[in-house]
């Protein structure tokens, strides 16, 4: 009986043996979570799943018309590597977001994609047999399988190619043919529990251990702001890297009946760690320490790393539920006016104005926030339905004509029912400065058929995109808006998403073919039933006879 049990449970605990031994050598499965308080009394929350595949390269487009070399993946998840395979995809980025990212209060976001709605771009190789653009349709018809999402209505009529704002954040293979962009974005998109199942099925150990055993939907979603994402890269010296992020804003205040901005994993996710993921190379939870106030932090950290507590949960022996409080402060107010040191270099407002429903103007106003000169990138991709009056474009500094602060000027014209607007261009920022933009643009007339359901609502146009290039390293270093610990990444990759907008189309009056329905139902639903009833009934003479006019009056 002894022997039995032991053969069970050896062969229960071999698949992990072999898979741990196994990816030690080949590939690296590493989980993060970053918890930050924010000014304003609530919460950010980035889930990080990194797993590398080493030694690997993204596959030759030219290699598409023969068989594919075997891929035997046993952390990285195998169904995304076959959309990349199939597709030869060497670098990918895709983002779906619920809610308006408030720069002014949260600052810089862990992961920067966090636009309204979905967003997909990549780099892809040129080559034959198939075209880019075969490839790119194929690409995000198979993404919105995989992923339950509506990003096959990122067609032709959203497709963009800008040159300047989205530059590969990893290494691009030198093959013979070059790389080519394609990004498009779907601001009515939203991300629900349909798209967190297949994000938690792409983790070697799902959502039973590990950090990821926190993402509770029923509390992800009730979060201020949420939003996932996909990124894949390739790196010359290591291999092929996806990274699975998950990002949430909570504000503890409104779960708290003591309305304190004290929280712990128990109270934001209502759950707690209870075992760690096994096959993870490294798992921790980064608890960013709050400046100049009193707090109390629990249990005892790891280890202390500058601003940061860290927590290691790769040997995960007891229950762990990590809390931070303020055990000096009643009640929790609310700020009512942003902070008084700006959060981010430069801030951005974007504005569609006029009452017509055939034309209109375009208006950003740009606030830079740096006693120094900033330069970056101002990308804008429309649907068809609305075109851009270049001519009208004006550029102000602190109410003065200054068109020589915008360069590099690229526009396409839209195409109607086929191609969207791009325009893009290098703008520069005088320090301290107040920068506004307006352009004219005319709105088209749509058929009734490619009226949306809620067409009274309007149609949701895409935010725009700020992308720094040109940061002064020494204000880096001595102000809070430089490259932190946070995430590490350059400022060059942490590009700024305005709010989307809604724009009012000349709609048709749709009451009326329902009134003209109703009312001809109705006169053939008459006509029809009188003609009918004449046909089909039958009209028989009935006599009274005497004995039945006598028994009637008895009764």
């Amino acid at each position: 009986m002894y022997l039995h049990w032991l053969a069970i449970s050896y062969s229960l605990c071999l698949p992990y043996l072999i898979l741990g031994s196994f990816a030690a050598h080949t590939e690296q499965f590493d989980e993060d979570l970053v918890l930050r308080s924010l000014r304003d009394g609530k919460v950010l929350s980035r889930f990080s799943f990194t797993t590398r595949l080493n030694g690997t390269t993204p596959r030759n487009p030219q290699s598409l018309g023969s068989e594919d070399s075997s891929q035997h993946y046993t952390l990285f998840p195998l169904a995304l590597g076959q959309v990349l395979r199939e597709y030869a995809v060497s670098e990918l980025h895709l983002s779906l977001n619920a809610g308006k990212w408030n720069y002014e209060r949260w600052g810089y976001p862990e992961e920067s994609g966090v636009g309204t709605g979905a967003e997909l771009w990549a780099w892809m190789g040129a080559g034959d047999p198939t075209t880019v653009d075969e490839r790119w349709q194929g690409l995000r018809n198979a993404l919105a399988g995989l992923f339950c999402a509506s990003l096959g209505s990122l067609d032709e009529q959203r497709t963009t190619s800008p040159s300047l704002a989205f530059a590969p954040e990893g290494s691009l293979p030198n093959w013979t043919l070059p790389h080519l962009l394609r990004h498009a974005s779907l601001p009515s998109e939203h991300v629900c529990t349909e798209n967190l199942t297949p994000f938690l099925k792409l983790l070697p150990c799902k959502a039973l251990s590990g950090i990821a055993s926190l993402l509770n939907p029923h509390r992800l979603f009730d979060a201020d702001w949420h939003g996932m994402s996909v990124h894949v890269l390739w790196h010359e010296d290591m291999g092929v890297e996806v990274r699975l992020a998950f990002q949430a804003v909570f504000d503890p205040i409104r779960m708290s009946l003591e309305q304190k901005r004290d929280w712990s994993l128990q109270s934001i996710f209502d759950r707690s760690i209870r075992r760690s993921c096994p096959v993870a190379a490294s798992s921790q939870i980064r608890v960013e320490l709050p400046r100049d106030q009193a707090y109390s932090l629990g249990p005892d950290p790891t280890e202390i790393d500058g601003e940061y507590a860290i927590f290691n949960t790769k040997n995960v022996t007891e229950e762990l539920n990590v809390s931070l409080r303020w055990p000096f402060e009643a009640i929790f107010e609310y700020p009512l006016e942003p902070p008084t040191v700006p959060l981010t270099h430069f801030s951005v407002r974007r504005i569609l104005t006029g009452s017509s429903q055939s034309r209109g103007q375009l208006s950003i106003t740009i606030q830079n926030n740096l006693p120094a000169q900033i330069q970056t990138i101002y990308l804008e991709t429309m649907p068809w339905l609305l075109e851009f009056y270049l001519h009208t474009l004006r550029v102000h500094c602190d109410g003065r004509s200054r068109d020589d602060l915008m360069s590099l000027i690229t526009y396409t014209l839209p195409v109607p029912h086929s191609r969207p607007t791009l325009f893009e261009a290098a703008l520069t920022l005088p320090p301290k400065a107040t920068i506004q933009i307006t352009m004219d643009v005319t709105k088209s007339f749509l058929r009734y058929t490619e009226h949306p359901p809620d067409a009274q609502r309007g149609w949701d146009l895409p935010p725009a995109v700020f992308v720094p290039i040109n940061i002064p390293t020494s204000l880096n270093q001595t102000t809070s808006l430089s490259q932190d610990k946070r995430s590490g990444r350059p400022l060059e990759l942490r590009r700024i998403y305005t709010p989307t907008l809604l724009v009012d189309l000349a709609t048709p009056d749709f009451s009326m073919p329902y009134n003209v329905i109703i009312m001809s139902c109705t006169l053939i639903a008459l006509t029809f039933g009188s003609i009918f009833n004449l046909l089909t009934r039958r009209f028989v003479l009935v006599r009274v006879t005497d004995s039945e006019e006598k028994q009637d009056k008895v009764d």
